[in-house]
């Protein structure tokens, strides 16, 4: 009897057999590869190394633009009036118990006249302890005194003991005849790195920013040339290298620049920094008020519009004409609000301020000024503020 396995159903197939071509191709084809990338990675075939490398020829590019030449001609003449300006605080190394005098900030600055006198921005030097002023192509920066500032216009003016040599004064230009569209020309010392040029144009006049007091800055030139920390204080110029304004701040969520600076325009620089050198700082027609920081102030006691004195100074020529402290009694809060000057209306909060720039110590206005709904206008002879 047949003890082997016994198939149910069909009876089982033979193996299938596959001609050698099958496997030949597929084989001649790997071997075909691996050939060509042995020869492709042989020794001395295909390397980053070339023993014959030489330099390659250069190109003659010709003479450069008229333009390019302008540009490089206006760098060249204006460079040297331009300052680096160190702001220093002075702290004491408790390892030797010696006072010590550390850089604490940086931006630029222009030469004014070959006396020594050094145009800056005020927030540049603000609270230092000393300064620093260096000068193009001088090793040895300049030990640098404060000979005053105008805190609501952000200017300063230094002063260094320098060789009239040494000291190029920047040349002047006029800001009351730009134009949107003309070039403009940046020189500074953004992130501390010294004597950058950048190029634009006025991008936008008649701007307004706020000064380091929270005082409205009018009249302020846009541009898009780039400005970044470490240029303010620096000059601004016209394509002819005239100077046309002090580059001062910049509009940037990231502290870079975004395309959009601002500078002081060159007519008042120079219609105030004569002053600060002269007195050391700047008398300006006052009031003897302190107005409300609030847009909202006005609005808020029931004006249209107007500034709100906040506080008056005693004996001052506000308090003289009969003008009040804000006070608060069982009512609420009352304050008076001026709403015109000599019949100038005052659209926004600190118009006052701009208002004001037109008059002179010892000018007699008048102010309209509203109490508690009720108009009066009142006469005040405008005094002397120091900044």
């Amino acid at each position: 009897m047949s003890t082997g396995p016994i198939w149910v159903g069909r009876s089982p197939r033979p193996a299938p057999r596959y001609p050698i071509t099958v496997f030949l191709w597929p084989l001649l084809a790997v071997l075909a590869i691996a050939t060509v990338l042995v020869w492709m990675y042989r020794p001395g075939s295909w390397t980053a190394y070339d023993p014959n490398a030489k330099p390659r020829p250069v190109a003659d590019r010709g003479p450069l633009d008229e333009d390019e030449q302008k540009t490089i001609e206006l760098y060249k003449n204006a460079r040297p009036s331009v300052v680096h300006v160190t702001r220093l605080s002075v702290q004491r190394d408790f390892s030797t118990m010696n006072l010590e005098q550390i850089p604490e900030g940086t931006g630029s600055g222009f030469i004014w006249d070959d006396a020594g006198h050094v145009v800056t921005n005020y927030h540049v030097v603000r609270g230092a302890d000393a300064c620093q002023v260096a000068l193009p192509d001088d090793q040895t920066p300049y030990n640098a005194s404060v000979v005053g500032a105008f805190p609501d216009k952000d200017m300063a003016v230094l002063w260094i003991q320098a060789p009239k040599t040494k000291l190029q004064p920047i040349q002047i230009g006029r800001s009351s005849n730009l134009q949107v569209g003309q070039k403009a020309f940046a020189i500074g010392n953004p992130f501390g790195l010294d004597q950058s040029l950048t190029t634009g144009i006025v991008s936008a006049l008649d701007r307004e920013i706020n000064a380091v007091t929270g005082r409205p800055i009018k009249g302020v030139i846009q541009t898009n040339a780039a400005i970044n920390p470490g240029n303010s204080g620096g000059p601004l110029l016209d394509s002819g290298g005239l100077l046309i304004g002090m580059t001062t701040a910049i509009v940037s969520p990231s502290g870079a620049s975004a395309g959009i600076g601002f500078a002081i325009p060159v007519d008042e620089i120079n219609r105030y920094v004569p002053e600060i050198i002269k007195h050391g700082k700047v008398t300006r027609p006052g009031l003897g008020v302190q107005l409300a920081t609030d847009p909202k102030a006005a609005r808020q006691l029931g004006a249209e519009s107007g500034d709100v004195v906040r506080s008056v100074v005693k004996d001052g020529p506000a308090a003289k004409a009969g003008i009040r402290t804000a006070w608060r009694d069982v009512d609420g809060i009352h304050a008076d609000v001026i709403v015109s000057l000599n019949d100038e209306p005052i659209q926004k909060a600190n118009d006052l301020y701009s208002l004001m720039e037109k008059y002179h110590v010892g000018d007699t206005v008048k102010l309209t000024v509203e109490r508690d709904g009720e108009r009066r206008d009142v006469s005040v002879t405008l005094g002397a503020i120091d900044n």
